[in-house]
């Protein structure tokens, strides 16, 4: 039987990848792959819970089989893909070569350490779930070895400096700063939390730099009223022997370092080197088309779409991902019935970040407004949990939030040790 199905080819299953899958689900007109080094999906505004014991990995991780389990069109294949062929419309994998009539690149974002190979080795990183659990792990670990350690106890410093004030080192630092204050002086008696230095760096002005100068002041006032000591227009340059090296020569001791300062596009070799931004990103059209070819698309983090108002791009957001899926999906539609298809459209629907427990800001584009407080926290959850696939995963996500907001305790402090890195401090 010949195949009259257009073979779209989808690689990456974060929020663009997947909403683009699930929306041409069952089109009669395309057959789609979708490619990912993972079997599942997973929710990256929340890995800093995972990272702080206030959530389980597999409650912020849905199966890909699970969600296309009735899917007569979607093939999944959990690969790693090592290059493009655009003249020979072809992808290679680690397992076999796929032809494609249209590509759609979805691979999202990876950690930028701007070139540092010493920032690369000697930090901890927090954009995946592996990485999340790897933090949460190397913490419990230094508490455990403390705790048995022949040094007397008030000659063990426990010293942690977040580098990067967006909203992943703010939720990150009011996290460990309510772990620092509630469950860990119950959990581990015998030291002194008191003493427990929590550092944010950031290299502009002020945090949270795309919100706000409210959001980022009220953010701010908060982390430090929390015991977080907040240091803007602070650059790191190194990090050695427990000392990171700060721009104007000066070092802050540190036991742990984790790096959230800035991200980059994480894309397979073989596209043209002068379609990519030096942010990594891939050069598109305002069709999410790639530059140059005819049926390569870029969506999500990777995308560069220049504008007048945006040069650098849109933001890097959850939901700039899904709305140019959404338009994508929208357009593979059109192209099947023969009708134009539709550039896609910026739309600015606000920003929030959340500090800790009441504590959170958030800045709506329309109307207008920026808040911040009990209300905001309330809004910030509830809009993480609507995001969540699966009704088990809300379900439990909601209980886990319950539970902590009671007791102001971490309920999964559990410590694996084959996940500690060695070559990580």
């Amino acid at each position: 039987m010949v195949q009259t199905k257009k073979h779209i080819v989808i690689i990456g299953a974060g929020f663009a990848g997947l909403k683009l899958a699930r929306t041409l689900n069952n089109h009669p007109s395309y057959r789609i792959t979708l490619i990912d080094k993972n079997n599942y999906h997973q929710f990256q505004p929340l890995l800093y819970q995972v990272a702080m014991a206030n959530l389980d990995a597999s409650n912020i991780s849905f199966p890909l089989r699970t969600i296309f389990n009735k899917s007569k069109n979607v093939s999944i294949r959990v690969e790693t893909v090592l290059n493009i062929n655009a003249e020979a419309n072809t992808v290679q994998t680690n397992e076999c070569q796929y032809r494609f009539d249209f590509l759609v690149l979805a691979t999202g974002a990876a950690t930028n350490y701007f070139g540092n190979k010493a920032i690369e080795e000697n930090t901890l990183p927090m954009k995946s779930t592996w990485e999340a659990l790897q933090i949460r792990n190397s913490l419990l670990k230094y508490f455990e070895d403390a705790v048995s350690s022949q040094t007397p106890l008030a000659q063990i410093p426990i010293s942690i400096v977040i580098v990067g004030g967006g909203p992943t080192g703010v939720e990150l630092s009011g996290a460990l700063a309510e772990m620092k204050r509630d469950s860990l002086p119950l959990e581990y008696p015998e030291l002194d939390f008191t003493k427990m230095k929590i550092y944010l760096l950031e290299g502009t002005n002020r945090l949270l730099i795309n919100m706000s100068e409210m959001a980022s002041k009220s953010a701010k006032v908060y982390l430090e009223e929390m015991g977080v000591i907040v240091k803007t227009n602070t650059f790191v340059k190194g990090y050695e022997h427990k000392k990171v090296l700060l721009q104007d020569d000066s070092y802050i001791h540190s036991t742990f370092v984790i790096w959230v300062a800035g991200v980059k596009g994480s894309f397979p070799p073989g596209l043209d080197p002068n379609l990519i931004s030096k942010s990594n990103q891939l050069k598109t059209n305002s069709y999410n088309k790639v530059l140059g070819s005819d049926n390569i698309f870029a969506i999500g983090d990777i995308s560069l779409i220049e504008s007048t108002l945006f040069p650098r791009g849109f933001p890097q957001l959850a939901s700039v991902a899904i709305d140019q899926a959404k338009n994508l999906a929208k357009n593979f539609k059109q192209l099947a019935n023969n009708k134009k298809i539709l550039p896609y459209q910026y739309l600015n629907k606000g920003n929030m970040a959340t500090v800790g427990r009441n504590k959170a800001v958030v800045d709506l584009a329309y109307p207008t407004i920026s808040f911040q407080g009990f209300f905001a926290w309330v809004l910030w959850m509830t809009l993480h949990l609507f995001l969540l696939i699966g009704f088990k995963n809300k379900l439990i996500v909601f209980i886990n939030w319950t539970y902590h907001y009671f007791t102001n305790r971490q309920s999964l402090s559990l410590l694996f040790e084959q996940l500690t890195r060695k070559n990580k401090p």
